[in-house]
């Protein structure tokens, strides 16, 4: 079986690579591997952050590959349990109480873009980019969440614009309307996203899972459920081996080494 899924271990961080170049599509396989690792990943305490990015640097990923699609209703019963894998994949990206990095280049539709918006931080690429969901050109509608994920991530306004004028914005102009968190040239996008990734393995990761809980979909909770849980947190972190650690090396003016 051949599932276009690179998995690869950069100390306490993940890579995942979609190698399908140059289109990179999330084929039926990939996607089943996808969901597995995703899954190992999330029992995995070694691993502490993830990028997903893809091989080449033409495009990210133009998402489904669409002349399988009748094969996916065969193997999954239904077009509903087919879509059904993704959202749940996707979810537990969103869901994981480990911060997932996605890098954007070139083609980034449909699917290309529905998995990263269940990822915690984007980054693009700042030349060349063509972001979107413009499934409305094959007179069909996002089907992986990306509807409902856009429109939280930059709000009703610029969703319908998006979607329904299937619109394939670049990276900055992305970034100007909250899409990704930074863009970089091409060349350095991959390398910046692997930075990024070992900046948040070195944060305490029991403080990181804490601050996760609150902070993921918090647009859907009230303030005291907020509340709630960020003291939910405080106590989880009172005492541990790393809160003793980054007070002692905050009082010994050196750089605190958690995680050990």
């Amino acid at each position: 079986m051949n599932t276009n899924l690179l998995f690869e271990i950069d100390g306490a961080v993940a890579i995942l690579t979609i190698d399908d170049a140059p289109y990179n599509r999330m084929s039926l396989d990939f996607m089943d591997a996808l969901e597995e690792t995703v899954d190992k990943i999330s029992k995995d305490n070694a691993i502490r952050a993830v990028v997903l990015t893809a091989a080449g640097l033409d495009n990210f990923s133009v998402g489904m590959n669409l002349k399988q699609f009748q094969e996916g209703i065969n193997r999954k019963g239904s077009s509903d349990a087919l879509f059904d894998q993704r959202l749940k994949v996707i979810d537990a990206i969103e869901r994981m109480h480990k911060p997932w990095i996605a890098t954007l280049f070139g083609y980034c539709l449909g699917g290309g873009l529905e998995v990263p918006l269940g990822c915690h931080f984007r980054f693009a690429a700042a030349e060349d980019a063509q972001i979107g969901l413009p499934e409305l050109d094959l007179g069909a509608v996002p089907a992986w969440g990306g509807s409902a994920r856009l429109a939280k991530c930059v709000g009703e306004n610029h969703a319908i614009d998006m979607i329904l004028r299937s619109k394939k914005i670049s990276g900055r102009r992305a970034l100007e309307i909250g899409l990704v968190h930074e863009i970089y040239p091409i060349d350095e996008l991959k390398e910046a996203a692997i930075a990024l990734g070992h900046e948040l393995a070195a944060q305490p990761a029991a403080a990181v899972a804490s601050m996760m809980k609150v902070l993921v979909n918090s647009s859907e909770k009230n303030l005291d459920e907020l509340l709630i849980a960020e003291r939910k947190g405080v106590h989880e972190n009172n005492d541990t081996k790393d809160s003793k650690e980054g007070m002692m090396a905050f009082l010994e003016k050196r750089k605190p080494q958690f995680n050990k």
